[in-house]
């Protein structure tokens, strides 16, 4: 099952480019039978490389101004904030990351109440606001709240370390990042879920070990053999979902209690039958009143034999409305699909309308279809992989006797095979998601059996030290991030760095690239030895005071 929603991360992945090369390369008709959609492909992924290579050109530029302001000033290390005070620039941060998670939060929940009263064909109340974002329906606020105390507090509080580093140290050095960075990631504690906790902590872990391994790559220090396959990421996504899975059905109670339920809820097969299944691949006695209780809700308690132990679950059990494994499956497909469709939408509207308002005004009929087109991609993906599970199940009894804990291992690495519906550039940012919650499986797995001492708050450590070194990366290394991750942090954690207002020390070439179309339509300066500035932006940091 999509091993699946993370903050946000659905909507923004591109993980495979090449340390940022800069290059494009015309197909040729004859090698590409479909030769227009693949020059049609070939012109997006240029443009693309484009838009990176103006936003690093724009950090070089930035950078280059705060030498000379250095310079003039004579201080070796300014703040970057010239026209603001330290502590004025760190609460403005603070203020306007809590507003834009804050926003993504409640907009999704706000999203998927509607898509739960319109599945009701409730249609008139979509316009009852009491229905519609009334506290009895629509509990978020306090999650939302404790989403943007942990953003905002990371931001806030990172950018008051800064400067305070900078001034107590009088130099820029990469401690400073990693200190701060280190510091401020105690605002986790916002979350009072420690399971959470953990899970955005074994998350990072990964995306730290990610940047470490290109950025020894890129040096010709260090590689894995096979890094260079076609499918890499995909493997890595079928081993993470084959432990997940395994975990689900074996030992659910490695995994955290809201993911158990989304993997209950999407596929198809009823929590009894799953108990009932661990139970026999263990040799305990099945629970047979159970077993009973449900079949007799499905209406089939006079169609199966039950047994204390049996050799294996049998498929009438597993899918007691119909008889024939492939309509069950086909069915649970389709079901998937219909219950995951509204969740995928809502995750990848909101998010781009909150974090992109300006273009989603300027084009807003491209932006749902874009996020449509998307939702559709993915859960047909998430739609396959329960499809996929289903069927190795009832292929294993068709051919088999008696059941195997391995089956269930195997059978979540072939359904992860449905990654490949997906675009090439999420399926790296799938599996690094699905990666933490196995690591989180197995890290109770061998704390249970007592192979790793139980460390109270080990995860609030885990994940400091983690900000520490993806704040290093950050400012330093960024190539070596995927651009996802660097994309978020600056315009979602970092955005008053990453989107400054316009400042009497720009020049034309500045703001040039701060305009959105600039490359596609260049306008010729009327009078060079006038200063310019960026055009109005109707988005969050526009709105007075923030």
């Amino acid at each position: 099952m999509l091993l699946f929603i993370s903050f946000l991360q659905f909507w923004l992945s591109d993980a495979n480019k090449k340390n940022g090369d800069f290059e494009f390369k015309m197909p040729t008709l004859s090698k590409y039978p479909n030769s227009s959609a693949r020059l049609l492909a070939d012109s997006v992924e240029a443009e693309r490389r484009l838009r990176e290579a103006e936003d690093r050109l724009r950090e070089a530029i930035q950078e280059l101004q705060r030498r000379q302001r250095a310079a003039a000033s004579g201080d070796d290390s300014p703040c970057d904030h010239a026209d603001d005070s330290c502590v004025a620039n760190a609460i403005g941060n603070l203020c306007q990351s809590f507003l834009l998670s804050y926003g993504v939060r409640v907009g999704i929940g706000i999203l998927l109440r509607a898509f739960k009263l319109a599945r009701r064909q409730s249609y008139s109340s979509l316009l009852d606001l009491k229905q519609l974002v009334s506290e009895k329906d629509l509990m978020v606020r306090e999650e939302a709240c404790r989403v943007g105390l942990l953003f905002g507090g990371f931001t806030g509080s990172y950018h008051a370390l800064r400067c305070l580093l900078r001034k107590l140290r009088k130099k820029e050095t990469p401690v400073n990042a990693i200190l701060a960075g280190s510091i401020a990631g105690l605002s986790i504690l916002a979350l009072d879920d420690s399971s959470r906790r953990r899970t955005l902590a074994l998350y990072l872990l990964a995306r730290v070990a990610q940047c470490a391994y290109n950025s020894a790559k890129s040096k010709n220090k260090f590689h894995f053999w096979g890094s260079h396959w076609r499918h890499g990421d995909s493997l890595l996504f079928s081993l993470a979902c084959a432990q997940v899975m395994y975990a689900f059905v074996m030992r659910p109670e490695s995994l955290p209690k809201a993911y158990q339920d989304f993997i209950q809820k999407t596929g198809p097969v009823a929590a009894p039958v799953y108990k009932a299944v661990r139970e026999n691949c263990r040799g305990a006695p099945v629970n047979v009143a159970s077993i009973s209780v449900y079949l007799s809700s499905r209406g089939k308690a006079n169609n199966v034999k039950l047994e204390d132990f049996p050799s294996i679950i049998p498929c009438s059990i597993i899918h007691p409305d119909t008889n024939s494994c492939l309509s069950h499956n086909a069915k649970a497909a389709s079901a998937t699909f219909r219950k995951t469709f509204p969740l995928y939408f809502s995750l990848t509207f909101v998010p781009f309308v909150v974090l992109h308002l300006q273009k989603f005004l300027d084009t807003p009929a491209r932006t749902c279809w874009l996020a449509v087109k998307g939702s559709v991609r993915s859960t047909t993906f998430l739609s396959a992989f329960v499809g996929i599970f289903q069927a190795v199940i009832c292929m294993h009894r068709k051919i088999a006797s008696k059941d195997q804990k391995l089956v269930y291992w195997v059978a979540g690495g072939l359904s992860a095979l449905s990654v490949l519906l997906e675009k090439k550039a999420r399926r790296s940012e799938l599996a690094l998601y699905v990666l933490p919650r196995a690591g989180e499986s197995l890290w109770y797995i061998l704390v249970n059996r007592k192979l790793l001492p139980d460390v109270k708050n080990a995860e609030v450590a885990l994940f400091c030290a983690c900000m520490g070194g993806i704040m290093y990366y950050l400012e330093y290394e960024p190539d070596t991030m995927a651009p996802f991750l660097r994309g978020l942090i600056r315009r979602f954690l970092a955005s008053r760095i990453s989107n400054p207002g316009p400042s009497v020390n720009q020049t034309t070439s500045y703001t040039y690239l701060q305009t959105p179309d600039a490359v596609k339509k260049p306008k010729i300066q009327e009078n060079p030895e006038v200063e310019t500035s960026t055009p109005k932006q109707y988005n969050l940091e526009s709105i007075p005071g923030l």
